[in-house]
């Protein structure tokens, strides 16, 4: 990939979209058939009330050696694609793969809603590819938590003080890890990210592009960032947005977003004590949230459903809330009832977060955010280090800290671990590393380390708040949309104002 210069997909003489002859081969050697497209119109239902105008979906399954490091002898996981192609295309780039995050976030369904709200450009230039990775959603899933256990590991206390309740989350994370290792036992190593990565090459060969052209969110960076490493010569332009930085040990990762939500709800309660008409809990929200957290542990209220308000349901309302600054003034009006003993607003935020349906059930996110993360990791602070940890974090980081210091079920979970790798991406053409200044779940800080970390990276700076940047703003929007379109580089440095 060069700056300027405008790539399209060879179309060896077929009609646009439609599979080759034969299979090809991803970079791994492996044979991969060709995705056999079919309509799926009704793709939208799991994100549009009604059918989006001016889009048309396609599907396919795209089969994957369940081991990259011995395919031939392994049995196959199928990945679940979707494409959004505007019924209004012209002047085709090739395919634009995206992946929202998590992990444990569906790819299907957030392509979906992008193949609507993506810029127009964006939108006409190129085919929208989603896929489910490896064990998320539609994509060989992994389940093995009950909707009891989540509900409860919701629900518990989020930072435990007396030995008695640390003890409870204790069991109760033992409980969760245990079910994962006794369904799948030595399979759980095969949900790594390095493994994804492999399979995203995989997808890209299946859909006949010859390079990656892909747009990735908070852990989505990651993902891209492992692929960029592993099939540098593969690459024509990523936009990697709310950068993670894989070279941070577990400890640092969770401290640094303790103090990145710190931030963030540090912001949210000075735009309440300047915005008091918006804001009924100012002007010092910190002290409401607070105390609601804590009168929650001793006296939580029920909603109209008989569901119980407890303090970590509380809590987890007041995270959902800080991925977007949009969510600051529900947030604020669901503190103010939850005081007036009506908790139904708090449990919309949270449910959002946990993606609990209103029966009750769970998808899959948080299974899969597991059996992802834990895997990925071999320095999991242990239970008796994390307990430790939770008392010195709690006093740096008031309301986040001793949550986030307890990652007790990756440090009890059964699986062999398949750490990712760390390096440069030498040879790969350049790519776009965002982070936002306000971002509380990837901190600011760990956009210019990825991006020196590649050694290919183009820093680009928003003065924002909230999760991820692209496409909010303008200036953002302007130099992502030039850069997968024309390949042009945005300037180094670049610092976008609101």
């Amino acid at each position: 990939m060069t700056p300027d210069a405008r790539w399209t997909v060879p179309t060896s003489g077929r009609p646009l979209g439609s599979p080759s002859a034969r299979p090809s081969a991803s970079s791994s050697g492996v044979p991969i058939a060709p995705a056999d497209w079919q309509p799926c119109p009704d793709a939208y239902k799991a994100v549009f009330p009604k059918p989006p105008q001016n889009v048309s979906f396609s599907c396919a399954t795209v089969k994957v050696p369940r081991d990259w490091d011995n395919p031939k002898g392994s049995d196959t996981f199928d990945i679940a694609l979707v494409r959004g192609r505007s019924t209004t295309q012209r002047d085709r780039v090739g395919s634009l793969f995206i992946n929202p995050g998590g992990p444990g976030a569906s790819g299907f369904d957030y392509a979906v809603y992008r193949s609507v709200y993506l810029p127009a450009e964006v939108v006409r230039r190129f085919d929208v590819i989603g896929f489910d990775p490896r064990g998320i959603g539609r994509s060989s899933p992994v389940k093995c938590f009950s909707d009891a256990d989540l509900d409860a590991n919701f629900g518990i206390d989020p930072d435990p003080v007396s030995d008695a309740q640390f003890q409870q989350s204790v069991a109760l994370t033992r409980r969760l890890a245990q079910s994962c290792g006794d369904k799948y036992g030595d399979a759980l190593r095969h949900f790594s990210t390095e493994q994804a990565a492999r399979d995203m090459d995989a997808l890209r060969a299946a859909v006949g592009e010859e390079k990656l052209t892909y747009l990735g969110y908070s852990y989505g960076t990651l993902l891209g960032a492992v692929y960029a490493q592993l099939f540098p010569k593969n690459v024509r332009a990523l936009v990697l947005d709310g950068a993670v930085d894989p070279t941070l040990s577990t400890q640092d990762s969770a401290e640094k977003q303790a103090a990145g939500f710190e931030l963030a709800f540090t912001n949210f309660t000075n735009w309440c004590r300047d915005n008091a008409p918006s804001c009924p809990i100012g002007p010092d929200a910190r002290a409401v949230v607070t105390k609601a957290i804590t009168d929650a542990r001793t006296a939580p209220v029920k909603g109209r459903d008989g569901r119980t308000a407890t303090a970590g349901w509380v809590f987890t309302a007041v995270v959902s809330s800080l991925y977007s600054e949009s969510s600051w003034r529900t947030l604020a009006q669901a503190m103010q009832d939850l005081r007036s003993g009506k908790p139904d607003k708090m449990f919309v935020l949270a449910d959002s977060y946990a993606e609990r349906d209103p029966s009750g059930k769970y998808n899959n996110m948080f299974d899969a955010n597991a059996a992802v993360g834990c895997t990925d990791s071999d320095d999991t602070p242990t239970v008796e280090q994390a307990r430790a940890l939770q008392a010195q974090w709690r006093q740096k980081y008031p309301l986040f800290g001793g949550s986030l210091a307890l990652n007790l079920i990756c440090a009890q979970w059964p699986g062999k671990r398949d750490p990712y790798p760390t390096g440069a991406a030498t040879g790969s053409a350049p790519i776009v590393v965002i982070g936002t200044l306000g971002d509380p779940a990837t901190p600011y800080e760990q956009a210019p380390a990825l991006a020196k970390m590649l050694g290919v990276g183009t820093l680009v700076t928003w003065k924002g708040e909230g999760h991820t940047a692209y496409p909010k703003t303008g200036c953002i929007i302007d130099a992502v949309d030039r850069y997968l379109i024309d390949l042009r580089v945005p300037p180094a440095n670049l610092t976008c104002d609101k």
